[in-house]
């Protein structure tokens, strides 16, 4: 094929990034190690199928997704089980269970109260009568009630079985959910998990088992007990009008930092001399991918109202307009930590004006400022967009 240049300038910004310095049959990214980014697909295929069931891991495997996401919370009798959090309200069917209705009660969840069902409520036997839902109303329904919730050794079970049928390493990216919240309730995650992939052979850098955490303690720990990849995650609470990033309550610093009085924002985080610390005890970081290219509404006829970019009546993420990148992505390489940002959604919803509802677009400009990996709903779409930058 012809050797082609990818170049992207970010609107009037200055700088012109490129991935062209490879062979035609290799064509080289700007990865920190030149590598193609891989795709992650998150919370399996959850665009597609309910989150965090086997069959929504499988589907994420046969797009050609590399690796599978799993996040892990702690039943009554201490097995981990995968669910996006704790309040297992909206991604199951308990709500609808009369058997389980006078457990429904307030929580705090990171110094947040919460009301509904938690995990920690139920044994294993119990979670495996509930079924999972799709929890984002937009999304196909007809999943709903069919799927059960599955263990972490299910989950990697179902990788390996499925990386002998297709011939290739299928990986699983876990993350430790609400650290801080389990070991209040003793049900310390880090030690459980530990033992599980010790079970399965996953101890060594290169095995294809990734661990991350929104929480800074309990990778600290886990960079003494294992060899395995470790991420450092970095949140957010929304994105203000002019695009800067609001760092407020709940989201906007890691859990533990907020209990030991430490005032640093995840935006504190970022800096190149954090970045640095964070690579004594991490391999990567995986911030929200505002902190790499961020969003602002307009108000172009100055009658101060934010603009209907798109005229549906509302104000959304479809009336922004990106803004030049960060430094983020270099300055994490230059620490020498891979950058897999999260969460890329292919609902119009979720995608600024400027791609037009096209999420291929958003991919590209995100493959072409270096990120080695992306957390996708929809991991044909990531996928396929990786495919294009190559031809």
């Amino acid at each position: 094929m012809k050797k082609t240049c990818h170049f992207l300038a970010l609107f009037s910004a200055a700088a012109v990034l490129t991935a062209c310095n490879g062979s035609d049959e290799n064509p080289a990214f700007p990865t920190l190690t030149g590598e193609p980014p891989l795709v992650i697909g998150h919370r399996g295929a959850s665009g597609y199928l309910p989150d965090h069931t086997l069959e929504s891991y499988r589907r994420a495997i046969e797009m050609g997704a590399d690796f599978i996401e799993p996040d892990l919370v702690v039943t009554r009798d201490g097995h981990l089980v995968s669910r996006h959090e704790p309040n297992i309200t909206t991604t199951t069917d308990v709500a609808s269970r009369a058997e389980f209705a006078s457990r429904k009660r307030k929580a705090m969840v990171d110094g947040v109260e919460e009301e509904g069902w938690f995990a920690s409520d139920f044994t294993l036997a119990e979670i495996q009568k509930l079924r999972a839902v799709q929890p984002m109303s937009q999304r196909d329904q007809s999943h709903n009630g069919r799927y059960q919730i599955p263990t972490l050794q299910q989950v990697l079970e179902l990788a390996q079985e499925e990386g002998r049928k297709q011939g290739r390493q299928i990986g699983v990216y876990i993350e430790t959910k609400h650290p801080t919240y389990h070991v209040n309730l003793g049900l310390r995650i880090e030690d459980r998990l530990i033992a599980v992939l010790q079970q399965y052979g996953y101890t060594q850098k290169n095995h294809p088992i990734i661990l991350q955490s929104f929480e800074v303690g309990n990778l600290q720990y886990l960079r003494t007990q294992t060899q395995l990849r470790l991420v450092q995650l970095m949140d957010g609470s929304d994105q203000n009008p002019d695009g800067s990033i609001d760092m407020s309550p709940p989201w906007g610093q890691p859990y533990d930092f907020a209990v030991a009085g430490d005032s640093r924002s995840y935006v504190d985080m970022l800096a190149p001399a954090q970045l640095q610390q964070i690579r004594t005890y991490a391999d990567g970081i995986g911030p929200w991918k505002a902190h790499i290219v961020s969003s602002r509404l307009v108000d172009r006829n100055n009658d101060g109202q934010w603009d209907d970019l798109n005229g549906d009546g509302k104000i959304d993420q479809r009336d922004r307009v990106l803004l030049p990148a960060s430094t983020v992505v270099q300055d994490a390489h230059a620490a020498g930590l891979f950058v897999h940002p999260y969460t890329f959604r292919s609902d119009a919803q979720y995608l600024a004006s400027d791609f037009a509802g096209d999420p291929a677009k958003e991919y590209q400009l995100f493959y072409e400022l270096g990120v080695d990996a992306v957390f996708s709903d929809f991991p044909n779409h990531a996928i396929a967009a990786r495919q294009a930058l190559t031809h």
